[in-house]
């Protein structure tokens, strides 16, 4: 079983956090070293006891606590080459034995989880969404994505969870006071998933597997919570799916989501 908690989600900093029985990992860390270890000691868990840092790239707002925390507790770094150069003050103070390079597409251990980095589509030097597998469970991180295609959904396929981006609506980011430069990256091949098309990527992998997703990385001026939760409802409604059998809930931007047992059948909170 994974214990999965969203420390922090949202356009001013990430970092999410899972456990399992003898493995404690963070995927990015993109708030202050302070604030994430405060997050972790909410939740009974302290950074000494985190195994690994996952990175899937090099925005600041997935990386601005990092070096940080590696100075004073040396905790293993996992990147891609291509995000490792795109770093280069953090790939300077690292020493070669917490320096770990993983390649998109091809799976590695840490701990007792097998891990898949696979690439997605954002404007970064080579980002990444991973597939997480503990015995016979696999659950998924995808964010930053400018849109779906049929490469990510196969990998999104046949897990029981996933922290699925929904960082905005349309009609807001179109009379936002962001620069039309702004508005039309978010919006581009290469920015964000809105919440309509997270709604019709759940609406397909539900019968795929998919028994709970969290909805994440929500942008503070595009987005609200309630709006980014209803427009995922209403479009497993359109799609005649019952509600009810999915578990959704939307992360919080500055504190920790309650902490999800994921079991292959069921969620508990």
């Amino acid at each position: 079983m994974f214990k999965f908690c969203s420390l922090y989600s949202g356009s001013s900093g990430n970092s999410l956090y899972i456990e399992t029985p003898d493995t404690k990992i963070l995927i990015d860390a993109g708030e202050s070293a302070k604030k994430i270890e405060t997050a972790l000691n909410s939740i009974d868990t302290s950074i000494e006891d985190i195994d690994a840092i996952l990175v899937t790239h090099e925005h600041s707002d997935h990386i601005k606590g990092l070096h940080s925390l590696y100075k004073k507790f040396n905790i293993p770094i996992y990147a891609n080459n291509e995000t490792w150069e795109a770093m280069p003050e953090i790939l300077e103070q690292v020493n070669e034995k917490e320096k770990k390079l993983f390649s998109n597409g091809e799976k590695f251990e840490v701990g007792n989880l097998k891990i898949l980095p696979f690439s997605i589509p954002h404007d970064a030097a080579n980002p990444c969404g991973f597939n997480i597998y503990y015995e016979d469970q696999k659950i998924s991180v995808a964010t930053d994505l400018g849109h779906m295609d049929s490469k990510i959904i196969k990998n999104l396929e046949g897990s029981s969870f996933i922290l699925l981006e929904a960082n905005y609506d349309p009609n807001i980011l179109k009379c936002s006071r962001y620069p039309y430069s702004l508005k039309q990256r978010i919006a581009g091949p290469n920015g964000h998933l809105s919440n309509e098309m997270a709604g019709k990527t759940i609406s397909y992998l539900i019968n795929n597997g998919l028994n709970s997703v969290m909805l994440g990385h929500l942008s503070k001026e595009n987005n609200f919570p309630e709006l980014a939760y209803k427009t995922v409802v209403d479009e497993l409604v359109s799609q005649n799916f019952d509600e009810n059998k999915i578990k959704i809930g939307v992360a919080n931007r500055s504190t920790p989501s309650p902490i999800l047992n994921l079991e292959v059948e069921n969620v508990t909170y």
